[in-house]
């Protein structure tokens, strides 16, 4: 049955309105119209790294289908049309188990299967020293193992499109030229590498560099260090974590400068204690965690950081304040710009799926708060 709507709001980019037609899902045409509500139209959200969200933990080893049905659905009602469910470093088995959950949700759940191209691997190879590791688990840091991989796409349909990795293990590079080689990302994070070596990664086919700024040894040399050969080379993009917290203002500002809005992007980072009321959590690592009522998580009494509390509705803004960004170029950061990564998605554009969201914004700064989404032409939720 042939299907067909009209989708309207303002154009983030110029302030207008725009009336979007949609058959069968896909974006037809975009007209201008003038009977239009003061609420913004824009593509859905795009997020290439969500490790949890209320209370929901992709990494605590007893992930099954049905909480990443309930994950996607809360996505949904934050904006975020497509999403990568992120395993970090783990052993072999939970990895496994993880995916083989994932592919299963998608199976069963035909929404799922629509939100969730792929999945991000954050690890197992990610650097064995304290700082740059991060809360990622020593005992199962591992170099990459192309057997692995194929075990990883066996167990869940060949959905891993995204591999975070420090490229100073041996045989990285050869890894990357080969999974590159399968249709994959490869992201280079958590990390100690040197400039020669992040060079050597890109060189192989490596396009991005993950939350750049973070992963990394709280104490680097001016020069050379890994932050600026990664901004410097352009065959890297690099995804950032726009909260407010893991970067300050001014450095965000001007990583986002140096590398450029277009090979600029923002992820969420999420864990499963985003999103849940202020107070203090116990939990298997980072033991007593604080979550502040402005996003912040981190462990109680100390400075340090222990995840990411803030979906893209909220980092969008914060990052338009930070940088000094307009909205559109903000949301480009969420949308296009990650789409890229996703299967060339998340443009306003004829040919393009109808994943949109409807929204209106507050004081600067403040979370937008969505009006409604739709993914492939379906409304999927109204707030």
């Amino acid at each position: 049955m042939t299907s067909a709507a009209v989708i309207s709001g303002r154009d983030p980019a110029t302030g207008n309105g725009i009336a979007v037609s949609v058959r069968d899902g896909i974006i037809e045409d975009i007209s201008a119209t003038e009977d239009v509500e003061d609420v913004w139209l824009s593509p859905g959200l795009i997020d290439l790294q969500v490790n949890g969200f209320g209370g929901i933990d992709l990494n605590d080893g007893k992930l099954n289908p049905e909480r990443v049905i309930e994950l996607t659905r809360t996505m949904l009602s934050l904006g975020a049309t497509t999403y990568l469910p992120t395993l970090i470093t783990a052993s072999r088995e939970a990895l496994l188990d993880g995916l083989a959950a994932i592919a299963e949700a998608r199976r069963i759940d035909g929404l799922t299967r629509q939100v969730i191209p792929g999945v991000h691997m954050e690890g197992p190879s990610v650097s064995p020293a304290d700082g740059p590791r991060g809360a990622h688990p020593a005992a199962h840091v591992r170099p990459p193992s192309l057997e692995e991989f194929a075990a990883w796409q066996k167990a869940s349909g060949g959905l891993v499109r995204l591999i975070t990795l420090a490229p100073e293990h041996k045989g990285a590079v050869d890894y990357i030229r080969a999974v590159v080689a399968e249709g994959v990302h490869v992201a280079l994070g958590h990390t100690a590498a040197s400039p020669e070596q992040i060079a050597a990664a890109a060189e192989a086919g490596a396009t991005l560099s993950t939350h750049l700024g973070n992963g990394v040894a709280a104490t680097l040399p001016r020069h050379p260090n890994l932050i600026w050969a990664q901004l410097a080379d352009d065959r890297l993009s690099a995804s950032f974590i726009a909260d407010g917290h893991h970067l300050p203002a001014e450095t965000f500002k001007a990583m986002l400068r140096a590398k450029g809005l277009e090979r600029a992007l923002l992820v969420s980072d999420s864990v499963a204690l985003a999103g849940m009321p202020p107070g203090i959590y116990s939990q298997a690592i980072g033991g007593e965690v604080e979550v502040r009522a402005d996003g912040r998580i981190g462990v109680a009494g100390t400075p340090y950081l222990a995840g990411a509390g803030l979906p893209l509705i909220a980092n969008v803004p914060i990052a338009t304040c930070m940088a000094g960004l307009s909205l559109a170029e903000g949301l480009q950061l969420a949308t296009a710009n990650p789409g890229r990564f996703a299967g060339g998605i998340g443009r306003l554009a004829p040919g393009q799926n109808a994943d949109l969201i409807r929204f209106t914004t507050g004081a600067p700064g403040e979370p937008l708060k969505i009006e409604a989404v739709w993914k492939v032409g379906e409304e999927v939720f109204r707030g």
